[in-house]
């Protein structure tokens, strides 16, 4: 685990005693500025040309620039490209929320996912900080040997980070990948779960209260059953014969009681229809999002490798044809019911260059197999990744008129609506300029029958 060269000068982080700040100042202000998450340095100047190397790419969010540079090949001084606050392009990308370059930099050789700015910051700490989960889930996936544990000069990981940012959706994915959540800081000796109450984060101590209850996916397993397990018991109570006493003590709270709104209760019915819908077995999601290993589901503190620490670890043939567990226990194989994103029919388009996605920058056909069809293709209204052509025709025969709709008389004898004052000056203005308007029309009738006299004369 490699962490931040020490420093002398920490900065002056939040007293304990310090209860002199205002409420526009907080304790996440004076340690986590905004300069730690988006450094200012002076962006080059593009003219108008495409980029022309990696770092450029990655600064300028050309997705495109940055494929053809992969393609002619990249030396290891190109990729370790530094600005002068020590961030690669991987880092700036991070910072900045480019989805595309992030997914683009996956295959990219010598690239260093563990690479300390000169804050000691790294990708994942700076996307965990500005709050990009999409960012953070698949560096965890896809990028080998990332560390969750890295500390910055002051000590801060990216689960403390992001519990000091009040970033739960980054925190949840951080702990189900593997963060210690007891972890401490360098400076104040405090964990995530304290620096979250200090800065005041109570729905990130809210959140972690739920994760430490269920700290286990379960739905995400293959063993898992869909059926609610309170279901029978309570069909059982509401259609059993019910004493005269009961059905009067009913009736009276039906009557006189009152119904408020309140939170869903645990193992309701609300709550198990929310863990259904996520679930492997759930007819709502797509079949090529399965998991990976679905007899090993996500959990509060078991690390979980990625996918080509899984490619190295296990041959190709295993994980094509079966499930295995990436936890850093023992591996366990069962028949898989996964379907890759590959496996979707695309015949009704041959050409790969109309098939624009991230496949077409995965190595082998093993990492694609593990991505999501709406993540490989990014494309939610064609998911599978092929998009039709559209013949466009004129038609032979000519677009129908609308019939317009003939006005209902009025019956005399009922009451109408009242007229406003407004609406009846606009429709005098109306009448006045029809009326102008017909009246110029007959001046140059009369005048043009004049001119016609006038040449017969």
């Amino acid at each position: 685990m490699a962490t931040a060269a020490k420093v002398v000068h920490l900065g002056s982080g939040p007293d304990e005693d310090d209860d002199a700040l205002s409420g526009s100042e907080s304790d996440s202000d004076s340690i986590l500025s905004d300069d730690s998450v988006l450094p200012d340095y002076t962006p080059e100047e593009t003219d108008g040309q495409a980029a022309s190397t990696l770092y450029q790419a990655c600064a300028r969010n050309e997705s495109v620039s940055l494929q053809r540079v992969l393609e002619r090949g990249v030396t290891k001084e190109e990729v370790r490209e530094l600005d002068i606050n020590g961030m690669n392009g991987l880092m700036v990308a991070c910072c900045k929320g480019f989805l595309d370059i992030v997914y683009g930099l996956h295959t990219c050789p010598f690239i260093d996912i563990n690479h300390q700015d000169n804050e000691g910051n790294t990708a994942l700490m700076i996307a965990s900080q500005a709050g990009h989960v999409n960012t953070v889930m698949y560096l965890l996936n896809y990028f080998a040997d990332i560390d969750t544990e890295i500390k910055d000069c002051r000590g801060f990981t990216a689960l403390i980070k992001a519990a000091m940012t009040g970033r739960n959706d980054v925190m949840a994915a951080l702990l189900m990948a593997g963060a210690h959540i007891h972890t401490v800081d360098s400076t104040k000796g405090k964990c995530a779960r304290e620096w979250a109450l200090k800065t005041g984060r109570y729905e990130t101590l809210f959140r972690l209260r739920r994760l430490n209850m269920r700290p286990k996916a379960e739905q995400c397993c293959e063993s898992y059953v869909p059926e609610w397990p309170e279901l029978q018991d309570r069909v059982a109570k509401a259609t059993a014969d019910k004493s005269a006493r009961e059905k009067v003590t009913q009736r009276i709270k039906n009557t006189f009681g009152f119904r408020l709104p309140r939170d869903p209760q645990d193992n309701g019915a609300l709550d198990h229809m929310v863990r259904f819908t996520t679930s492997v077995h759930s007819p709502l999601i797509s079949t090529g999002c399965r998991p990976l290993c679905p007899t090993s589901p996500p959990e509060v503190g078991k690390r979980r490798m990625a996918v080509p620490e899984l490619m190295k670890k296990h041959p190709a043939q295993d994980l094509e044809q079966s499930s295995v567990c990436h936890s850093n226990g023992s591996v366990s194989h069962i028949i898989p019911s996964i379907q890759s994103a590959e496996s979707v029919p695309t015949t009704c388009c041959a050409e790969m260059e109309r098939r624009g996605s991230m496949l077409s920058l995965a190595s082998t056909k093993v990492t694609t197999t593990f991505i999501s069809r709406t993540m490989a293709r990014r494309n939610s209204v064609f998911p599978s990744g092929c998009i039709p052509k559209i013949d466009v025709s004129r038609p032979s025969d000519a677009t129908p008129k609308k019939e317009k709709k003939k006005k209902k008389k009025k019956v005399k004898g009922f009451l109408e609506l009242p007229i406003w004052r407004y609406k009846e000056i606009k429709d005098e203005k109306k009448r006045e300029k029809k009326k102008a308007e017909k009246e110029n029309a007959e001046k140059e009738k009369k005048k043009e029958k004049d001119k016609k006299k006038a040449k017969d004369k």
